[in-house]
């Protein structure tokens, strides 16, 4: 009778044990895969993409306050930023001076790009003396800004609301290195989902 006693006990001590060890391997395994998820959410924010919120109205109209984009940094390992192109960059040395934050990033479009000369004459903008087509402002200019020629490995950033916008022509030239991204998608408010 204590034999059969003994092996309902090492037996009911074996399903304790195993139950305990199936609890214990899922949840390694759950702590694995949360390991990878944030590794891989790490990889993911550091060297392909971010999503980024809009704090002012600089960018008005292409941008508006409190847009959610999607700011992509794999096209800028192949070639460097574009005059047109919408891109996120860390304050630079200038602005760091005045008190903004590395993390306080901006956003504004490359107008210019090493080695051209930018001017603002009358409410407009000229590279290289050519006045450039901005079909994407919201009104022009209330300044004039002497020609200034741009450094290589410099840009040249203004805001599309061009009288209301901390830029290049306040602080002057951008250094390449601060540029985060190329802001590419809005993916929020949805009633304005699209490319930037």
């Amino acid at each position: 009778m204590s034999l059969d006693r003994d092996k309902v006990n090492s037996s009911t001590d074996y399903d304790s044990k195993k139950e305990k060890n199936q609890i214990w391997r899922g949840l390694l395994e759950n702590i694995q895969i949360i390991i990878f998820a944030l590794i891989l959410s790490f990889i993911i924010r550091t060297f392909i993409a971010e999503p980024r919120y809009i704090p002012s109205e600089s960018m008005l109209p292409t941008l508006e306050e409190g847009d959610r984009l999607v700011v992509e940094k794999v096209s800028y390992y192949f070639h460097p930023p574009q005059r047109g192109d919408v891109i996120v960059f860390e304050p630079p040395r200038q602005l760091r001076l005045q008190g903004y934050k590395k993390e306080q990033a901006f956003i504004k479009r490359v107008v210019g790009v090493g080695g051209e000369t930018v001017a603002v004459v009358d409410g407009k903008v000229y590279i290289n003396n050519q006045l450039i087509p901005e079909d994407y402002i919201l009104e022009s200019p209330r300044y004039n800004l002497k020609p200034i020629t741009i450094p290589d490995s410099q840009l040249f950033v203004m805001g599309d609301n061009r009288n209301n916008s901390n830029d290049s022509h306040i602080w002057g030239v951008l250094p390449k290195e601060n540029v985060i991204g190329h802001a590419v998608f809005r993916f929020f408010p949805f009633q304005r989902i699209g490319n930037v």
